[in-house]
Order: C-alpha cells, then sequence, then structure tokens
C-alpha cells in the first residue's frame, strides 16, 4: 500500500522558517523523483522544489529560489522542504508527490494528502 504523509505545517510569522516532511512507504522510493507543490486558495497547484532520484539534483520555482531547500534521507524514505524568510504569499496547502517515469507514456505518480502553510501576522 502506497502512503505519502506530509507533516510540519502550521501558522508561523513573516519572516519564519518550518520544514515540511513527507514520509514514504510502498514503493522503491529511491528510484522515484519526490517534488513539493502548493495550492493557494483560489491558485492552480504549483510546483516549488524537485529532486531527482539518482544524483539529488533539485529544481526550484523562482519565487522561492534562496529560501527553500528541498531534500531527501534514502535511508528513511522521507523528502524534505526547508522554509526560510516565509512572506504571506508562502500561504497554501503542501502536497508530496512521487514520480517516476518509464518511458513510452507510462508513469507512476503518487500523491500525498497535503499539509497545509499559514504565514500571518
Amino acid at each position: 500500500q502506497v502512503q505519502l504523509v506530509e507533516s510540519g505545517g502550521g501558522l508561523v510569522q513573516p519572516g519564519g522558517s518550518l520544514r515540511l516532511s513527507c514520509a514514504a512507504s510502498g514503493f522503491p522510493f529511491n528510484r522515484y523523483t519526490m517534488s513539493w507543490l502548493r495550492q493557494a486558495p483560489g491558485k492552480e497547484r504549483e510546483l516549488v522544489a524537485v529532486i531527482s532520484s539518482a544524483w539529488g539534483s533539485t529544481n526550484y520555482t523562482d519565487s522561492v529560489k534562496g529560501r527553500f531547500t528541498i531534500s531527501r534521507d534514502n535511508a528513511k524514505n522521507t523528502v524534505y522542504l526547508q522554509m526560510n524568510s516565509l512572506k504571506p504569499e508562502d500561504t497554501a496547502v503542501y502536497y508530496c508527490k512521487a514520480g517516476r517515469n518509464y518511458g513510452l507514456g507510462r508513469e507512476d505518480v503518487y500523491w500525498g494528502q497535503g499539509t497545509q502553510v499559514t504565514v500571518s501576522r
């Protein structure tokens, strides 16, 4: 049974920090690209950060570069999102996503249930 369980969300003041965690089970974690996405009220879901399976290379959306860091611990089947210098516009539900592309149109994608991050005074 595949599970992605996010934790670490909450209410934080502007300028503060949070670390999100996503614990995975039920699939070969170290073979999957892991991503964090977010969805704010009334907006489409957007990709925030991604980390590859093989070399751990990372990529970020421009609005979080220099503030957020994605990392993974393959021994613990967990991916993290360290969020610093948080801004009110970072407020959203944050989702963990696991993906593996086998080619020829075949892809496995798994989603977590989401965790709320609210940045406000």
